[in-house]
């Protein structure tokens, strides 16, 4: 996974070289028992809708990973064991049941090869009572039993092509495959499937058989691409996906089906039509001597989860992985960044599952896991949003069906900060009701808006009900935004409102005077004039009320020759460090910059304004692996872009983001760059 282009964070591979051997012998590439869920209606095509909320639960990688004292003291992933499993089955189900904690999945590690068929056989040292001992032990306990498998056919079940693929006579492996053997998933550790063969999904429906049989409710299937940083056609497991959802459903057996790791969001309405969720970002695990660490990379899900959020919903939960919040000091982090950590979680109505060692949880971990108003938030599947990422003091909110809003405060930076908001840019006027979900206290009313004083890493949790309810008139419309901007021109883009429930319509004032009505949640307008400033905001219009207008947008059209394009590979552009030209098939030009962050910078000297004023930045950025932060310094002003990655390795074709900058008139210098870690590749600037 290396590339000659760009900068990576610095961060361990998803496997350590022990734990890939662990996970190509004798490691995970199968399922195992499941248990009986509420029947729900079919939403998608991904079988039975088991995942009518974020599911809640347990996995076993977390403490298969670690390099804890003791944790795996027969090398790594040594762990695992039925014995163990049964433990966290019975903490589950007598301690955290009743609060709705109910998967026991295990992980990498359970499985030993093939049998004759190809069929996944036991590990016989860590589960010598089998699988599906195992999974009733787990049901019998009123809980849920996940296994864990692999995208592609296994090398060491292939035998030369000669193995018959059970109940599809004629069929065998060489079948299955293609002539050259390709190889595919995250770790080149399979044959790539060839589905123009009916013989394919023949054997898609065997294992899929087995893990029925087995009682598995939960299937966790991992390498899957685009995504696990490889793209291209020998790592698009599309097909793959499609299969094992139809034979999932097939078996008639609900199972909850996830997809892992780090998977790439260009496909996303595919995923959501063939799963239950995908793995946003690579592993949460630090592989070092605790579980986890809050820089690698906790952190990172406060950026890798935004490009998904608008896509959670009954049936597709985005994953940000396992919660390692409950063991002390294993876990690796502070008292406050356990419970922001949590918090993200919660809010971004993520799976709750947990990967500390449920018999060892102190106090504090409990208390995290357990708080009923934190679990109800989750599991509501409203995702917060962020209202912006521009500097490490975000504040996070959703907007709820009762009237509601979840309004998280996190500071992210390592000195302590103030982080505030108005209830303006949360979405409604006027005074509102505070209470303090962790403390469980009310904090009585406040007039317009919020703030706290976090420490370092810290968050707060609040949920804010206007005196005057969202039912009496519109809520005010949020997250304006421009999206491209020309001389006579601007797009603007918000969230949407509410009026009882029913979408209005929406006014939008040009400096105070409405100008036109939409019933859409995007508009253009024309008719402007070039280098002229402007203030946006956006009315709702509901059936009987107005709503109060939204946070202003001020925007400065370009001038009469704009936009103009800055090319990132033009000689008169300032590289310093490791940063440097490379060549960019898909780039603008053929060229990019790359290799910023740490040491290295790239800095534009003349970006021309026509005049004071806040511009619309559109940005054309590579980051073929997970989200990208730079910090972006203009005329010595700071702020911070987030560039969402691809996950999928293709460093040869630019996504494009829009950033708001304050630019005086003639030239402005820009410098792009990322102290602690990698920035994105650039493209080019359009202003």
């Amino acid at each position: 996974m290396t590339h000659p282009n760009p900068v990576r964070r610095p961060r361990l591979p998803r496997l350590t070289a022990a734990a890939l051997a662990l996970v190509i012998t004798a490691a995970g590439l199968t399922a195992a028992p499941a248990a009986v869920a509420e029947p729900i209606a079919p939403t998608r095509d991904n079988g039975p809708a088991t995942a009518a909320k974020p599911y809640l639960g347990w996995s076993s990688w977390s403490l298969q990973a670690t390099n804890y004292p003791g944790v795996n003291p027969d090398g790594p992933g040594s762990w695992l064991h039925e014995d163990r499993v049964r433990a966290q089955a019975d903490v589950m189900a007598a301690d955290l049941a009743e609060f709705g904690y109910e998967y026991i999945n295990i992980d990498a590690g359970w499985q030993s090869g093939g049998d004759e068929h190809g069929l996944p056989t036991v590990n016989q040292d860590r589960f010598p009572s089998g699988i599906k001992a195992l999974s009733d032990y787990v049901h019998d306990r009123g809980l849920r039993f996940g296994i864990y498998t692999v995208v592609g056919l296994g090398k060491d079940v292939y035998r030369d092509g000669t193995t018959p693929i059970k109940d599809a006579p004629g069929c065998t492996t060489a079948d299955l495959v293609y002539d050259d053997l390709r190889t595919t998933n995250g770790w080149d550790m399979s044959y790539k499937i060839n589905y123009d063969s009916p013989c394919a999904q023949a054997y898609a429906d065997s294992i899929a058989r087995v893990f029925a049989d087995w009682g598995v409710d939960f299937i966790k299937i991992d390498g899957v691409g685009p995504g696990s940083f490889k793209g291209g056609a020998n790592y698009d497991n599309r097909a793959d996906i499609e299969a094992w959802s139809k034979a999932i459903k097939k078996t008639g057996r609900s199972m909850n089906f996830l997809l892992s790791w780090s998977i790439s969001h260009r496909y996303a309405d595919e995923w959501k039509q063939w799963s239950n969720g995908v793995r946003v970002d690579t592993d949460v695990e630090c592989y070092c001597d605790t579980l986890v660490k809050w820089d690698q990379s906790v952190k990172q899900r406060w950026f890798d989860s935004v490009q998904w959020l608008d896509d959670a919903g009954a049936g597709f939960w985005p994953n940000l992985d396992s919660l390692n919040v409950g063991n002390g000091e294993m876990d690796g982090l502070t008292k406050a960044e356990r419970q922001s950590y949590v918090t993200l979680w919660s809010i971004a109505a993520a799976p709750l599952y947990i990967g500390d060692d449920l018999t060892r949880l102190d106090a504090y971990g409990k208390q995290l896991l357990t708080n009923r108003e934190v679990i109800a938030i989750n599991q509501r599947g409203n995702a917060a949003r962020p209202l912006s990422q521009s500097s490490q003091q975000q504040v996070w909110s959703a907007r709820n069906d009762d009237g509601s809003n979840t309004v998280a405060l996190f500071n992210l930076a390592g000195e302590p900060a103030k982080v505030s908001a108005s209830w303006r840019e949360l979405g409604f006027d006027g005074p509102a009701k505070v209470r303090d979900v962790w403390q469980g206290k009310d904090l009585g009313v406040e007039r317009s808006g919020i703030g706290a004083d976090l420490p370092v890493h810290g968050s707060r949790l609040f949920t804010v009900r206007p005196v005057k309810p969202h039912a009496a008139q519109p809520s005010i419309p949020t997250g304006l935004r421009a999206t491209d901007a020309g001389p006579d021109r601007v797009t603007l883009a918000w969230q949407p409102a509410t009026d009882g429930g029913e979408a209005p319509d929406y006014a939008v004032l040009i400096n105070g005077r409405e100008a036109l009505r939409t019933g859409d949640t995007d508009t253009v307008i024309t008719g402007l004039d070039p280098a002229t400033a402007y203030r946006f905001e956006i009315r709702a219009v509901g059936a009987r009320h107005t709503s109060a207008p939204g946070a202003p947008l001020r925007i400065t059209t370009p001038g009469a020759d704009g936009p103009r394009e800055y090319e990132a590979e033009d000689p008169a552009n300032q590289l310093a460090g490791g940063a440097g030209i490379w060549d960019c098939d898909n780039c603008s030009g053929g060229r990019k910059a790359g290799y910023i962050g740490g040491s290295g910078t790239m800095s534009f000297p003349a970006i021309t304004a026509p005049a004071d004023g806040s511009y619309l930045l559109t940005i054309d950025y590579v980051a073929a692996d997970s989200s990208r932060q730079a910090k972006i310094t203009i005329n010595d002003k700071i702020t911070w872009i987030n560039a969402p990655g691809t996950n999928d390795e293709d460093w040869n074709t630019p996504q494009t983001l829009q950033v708001m900058v304050d630019l005086k008139a003639g030239p402005n210098k820009i410098t792009f760059g990322n102290p602690s870690s990698s920035a994105p590749d650039l493209d080019r600037l359009t202003l």
